[in-house]
């Protein structure tokens, strides 16, 4: 069964309903039959990527929030990280936007390293103030699990993946997803945004109920075989 995953770098609430996702999945007793794919969303398609301000001055500005307000909500999404083993730095987050990072995903993805990619991403964003805007960035992020060096530069040069990307979008916004993160379990069942793992938990058991009874049983007829030990 297959679980998509709709989520922006930059995005709070996507690194902690990652952690909670995981924790119902490691729970479940299918998650050998679950495949998870993540998928590119851009909650700021504009983002000028700024090293020079901090991230409070950029939600201050762009929501018409007084600074004040900006650290208290970054405070709140810190302190939720906390709660699932994650350490957010919101006061040194860099300003970037996360096309690239997300093009950068989609390689990865095609060698088999998009779950680990999210997680390099996430880390390097909210805990390691890293500028996922960065070529040099990305290629040492890439190198750590498991990519080409030259192989990543070269992309990051082109527009490799954009199409990919915007692929993606277009598909977010075909199914109605406003924010993320949004999973969708066996493109029946969404659940939206950083739920608690129970919640997770019980969408996945009903999505692999539904999914498990309607794979179509094997008619199997019987005739001469030989099995692993030999015998014929």
């Amino acid at each position: 069964m297959k679980v998509e995953i709709w989520s922006d770098v930059m995005c709070p609430f996507c690194y902690i309903g990652k952690r909670r996702f995981e924790a119902a999945l490691q729970q479940f007793p299918h998650k050998d039959k679950v495949e998870v794919e993540w998928k590119s969303f851009q909650l700021n398609p504009d983002m000028q990527t700024d090293p020079n301000i901090s991230i409070n001055q950029y939600l201050a500005d762009v929501k018409g929030w007084t600074l004040d307000y900006a650290r208290q909500m970054n405070n709140h999404v810190t302190q939720m990280a906390a709660e699932v083993g994650l350490t957010y730095n919101m006061d040194k987050a860099v300003v970037a936007n996360s096309f690239k990072a997300h093009r950068f995903t989609h390689l990865a993805k095609k060698h088999g390293l998009g779950e680990a990619a999210e997680e390099a991403l996430f880390k390097a964003y909210f805990t390691d103030s890293r500028n996922v805007d960065d070529d040099d960035t990305l290629i040492e992020l890439g190198v750590s699990i498991g990519l080409d060096a030259e192989t990543i530069k070269t992309t990051l040069e082109t527009d490799a993946f954009a199409d990919e990307v915007r692929y993606d979008i277009a598909e977010a916004q075909q199914l109605g997803i406003r924010g993320v993160p949004f999973f969708v379990m066996d493109q029946k069942y969404g659940v939206s945004g950083a739920q608690a793992n129970e919640v997770f938990s019980q969408t996945l058991d009903k999505a692999f109920n539904e999914w498990n009874q309607q794979r179509p049983a094997i008619q199997v007829t019987d005739g001469p075989t030989c099995g692993p030990d030999g015998n014929c």
